[in-house]
């Protein structure tokens, strides 16, 4: 990869550690403050759109149907992201998720979008989601974990973890054969997050007395969630233009680590030397990557 792919790369992962510890912490409240997040993104990132290359060079049909099915992808992702995170602790969820998602995305993108990665980089990616599978996995059967759970039982945290990296890995793709279609990736973004709107605030029903008093109470973490997550797959989708999907989707994933280190240091999740040495193993195996 170049110096310029690794560089967007790995700001999309600050930008998306930033982003999910931001949702971890009011992951309670659900609908209202996905809602928020996503008008919040439309406002904010709708005026770059003309300066990044309007709707890019495809056609605005196929900007269209682009969006919607994008939009109903990230929206499922969105909703059982939040549930896990309701769950299950937020290290197990987001790196399950984050190790779950890239694995597919790999698979997929050699055999639908024809990349044919080297042998070493592929080693460096399967390296880099053992790694990030083992900082997810830390906490289990500690006593710090919440919910205890019989043993043989799956933690709900990883089970949402799975299911929402089925989520990462169908939009990847998907938006991936868009931008490299012609479609610009802001006003990509932006419709995306447009179609979110329509359908978070179709499921909002009732709750919908409930926006203004999570906007008054939350509109800080409301713009910070407008502003980062949609820079994070912005820098993604860039990436993704120049640079094949099957080594974008694992190095993304040093998200993890700060995400990590975080969960160690803030939350005081359990086994922190694991969790430390599982994310150092993650960094070392992207520099592979990086060459």
């Amino acid at each position: 990869m170049t110096p310029f792919a690794v560089l967007l790369v790995l700001s999309a992962a600050v930008a998306h550690a930033s982003w999910n510890v931001i949702a971890h912490g009011v992951s309670r409240i659900g609908l209202p403050f996905l809602w928020l997040g996503a008008v919040s993104s439309v406002v904010v990132w709708i005026g770059v759109v003309p300066f990044t290359g309007g709707l890019g060079t495809g056609s605005l049909s196929g900007f269209l149907v682009g969006i919607v099915v994008s939009g109903l992808l990230h929206v499922a992702y969105m909703l059982v992201l939040q549930r896990g995170y309701r769950v299950g602790q937020l290290s197990t969820v987001y790196a399950t998720a984050r190790g779950t998602g890239p694995t597919i995305s790999v698979v997929l993108a050699i055999t639908l979008l024809g990349e044919r990665p080297s042998w070493w980089a592929l080693a460096g990616g399967l390296l880099v989601l053992v790694g990030v599978v083992a900082v997810g996995l830390a906490d289990r059967g500690t006593a710090t974990a919440p919910r205890a759970l019989p043993r043989r039982r799956l933690d709900p945290g990883i089970g949402a973890g799975l299911l929402t990296g089925v989520a990462i890995a169908a939009y990847t793709i998907w938006d991936a054969h868009l931008v490299r279609g012609g479609v610009a990736p802001v006003a990509f973004m932006v419709g995306c997050t447009a179609v979110e709107i329509v359908l978070f605030g179709a499921a909002l029903g009732p709750r919908r007395r409930e926006v203004l008093p999570v906007l008054r109470a939350h509109w800080g973490r409301v713009l910070a969630f407008g502003v980062l997550s949609p820079l994070s797959y912005i820098l993604v989708l860039v990436a993704i233009t120049i640079a094949p999907v099957a080594l974008v989707a694992p190095m993304r994933e040093v998200s993890v680590v700060l995400v990590s280190v975080f969960g160690v240091v803030v939350l005081r999740e359990g086994r922190a030397g694991m969790r430390i040495a599982a994310s150092v193993v993650v960094l070392a195996r992207i520099a592979l990557l990086a060459v």
